[in-house]
């Protein structure tokens, strides 16, 4: 069974940045998809970024030019660096990955952006 264990949540300043992880143990592929959603509080959960086994990478159009999306196929990680942080960005950020049919998630990783 995968599981996924993120890290590197935490408060921030508006503007700065953070970099979260996710590791995937419980399999010996590279997972076809992995990313992150957000739910911010009050709303649904909501992508933030994918990106593919092969390189390929899916924004959403809030967080383009500022967050980037990367993994380590070998360490089965994915990461997000998350620059110039806004107080809208305050979220619980989860970890996804998809392989084949299968979905799997993170336990989730808060996210607070505040002066």
């Amino acid at each position: 069974q995968v599981q996924l264990v993120e890290s590197g949540g935490g408060l921030v300043q508006p503007g700065g940045s953070l970099r979260l992880s996710c590791a995937a143990s419980g399999t010996g592929c590279s997972l076809h998809v992995m990313g992150w959603y957000c739910q911010p509080p009050g709303k649904e959960r909501e992508l933030v970024a994918m990106i593919t086994s092969t390189g390929t990478t899916n924004y959403a159009d809030s967080v383009k030019g500022r967050f980037i999306v990367s993994r380590d196929n070998g360490k089965n990680t994915v990461y997000l660096q998350m620059n110039s942080l806004k107080p809208e960005d305050t979220a619980v950020y989860y970890c996804y990955a998809k392989h084949w049919v299968s979905e799997y998630w993170g336990q989730g990783t808060q996210v607070t952006v505040s002066s």
